[in-house]
């Protein structure tokens, strides 16, 4: 594995090998136990979209990792003013043992993967958020004991956590079921891929699509650089939300998980986000640990 860019390309060993390294990393963290694996390394933390959890979670974590992280915020590169992404990483490859970018289109990081000399980590894209998404696969994991064989269910918007959910999911052994709208369904090439899978379906459903499932999964309606379209999606979502009844149709045990920022009232009630609040903040938690993982793997040499 050179690059973290998106889950299609990570093969099912490597996710298991990061959520086996993330484990490890959360246990030594809970007990103070160092674990300096960048010592004497920088990484860059590129964002062209502002954050709360992908901002603190990788700068706290290079700095446990006994690395330099060095933060550039939107509107403090030259890329923000015109220079080519090309340029970008060839210059920052030479300052930098690794970068994060955190940004819109997933050219961007593919680009900057291809030209520049360094590893590169895709904090997040319009197209994938494999970040957000291996440290839901190790909630499931610290939850269930397993992932091989549960049913994930994800209703709402056929976004970059749906795309990334539906790939990490399938690659682990779950069943992914999937309910959106049908004008807002996953990406073409993530559903070109899942149809190689018969533990996947695609609904417009939620009840139907939640029936069973083990972990229910949703995310806001309108994601950063949509809110012109909020009261559209507001229609087209209506009855597209993680409630009392959505629970019903799952497993008595199931959990909900929510990568945040949650709009309680829209994508999910404030009952249900309040009854599951102690694993969506674990989840939120093992932000850190899977990256730290990822840039362990990725960095160390």
């Amino acid at each position: 594995m050179k690059h973290f860019l998106k889950l299609l390309d990570v093969s099912p060993k490597e996710i298991e090998e990061i959520l086996n390294l993330a484990d490890q990393l959360k246990y030594e963290n809970k007990h103070n136990i160092a674990h300096p694996h960048l010592k004497g390394k920088s990484v860059g933390l590129i964002f062209h979209k502002a954050s709360t959890r992908t901002r603190v979670s990788f700068q706290v974590g290079v700095y446990q990792l006994g690395g330099q992280a060095v933060v550039l915020n939107p509107g403090e590169t030259q890329m923000d003013r015109g220079e080519s992404i090309a340029d970008t990483a060839r210059t920052l490859s030479r300052y930098f043992d690794g970068v994060m970018i955190r940004t819109f289109g997933q050219h961007i990081v593919e680009e900057f993967a291809a030209v520049g000399s360094v590893p590169v980590i895709n904090g997040l894209t319009d197209f994938e958020h494999p970040c957000q998404v291996m440290a839901d696969l190790m909630t499931i994991r610290e939850v269930k004991g397993t992932l091989e064989g549960l049913k994930l269910c994800y209703i709402g918007d056929g976004n970059n956590m749906a795309n990334s959910l539906i790939v990490g999911g399938l690659k682990t052994g779950m069943k992914v079921s999937v309910a959106t709208p049908k004008d807002y369904r996953p990406a073409p090439e993530i559903l070109d891929f899942a149809q190689s899978y018969s533990s996947f379906e695609l609904l417009e459903n939620p009840l139907e699509a939640a029936a069973d499932a083990d972990v229910l999964v949703t995310d806001v309606w309108a994601s950063m650089g949509q809110e012109g379209e909020a009261e559209i999606r507001r229609k087209a979502f209506a009855g597209y939300q993680i409630n009392r009844e959505t629970l019903s149709a799952a497993r008595g045990d199931a959990i909900v998980l929510h990568c945040l920022p949650a709009h309680k009232g829209e994508e999910i009630t404030e009952e249900v986000f309040e009854a599951n609040a102690h694993v969506i903040f674990e989840e939120a938690e093992n932000r850190l640990h899977a990256q730290k993982a990822i840039m362990t793997l990725l960095m160390r040499g």
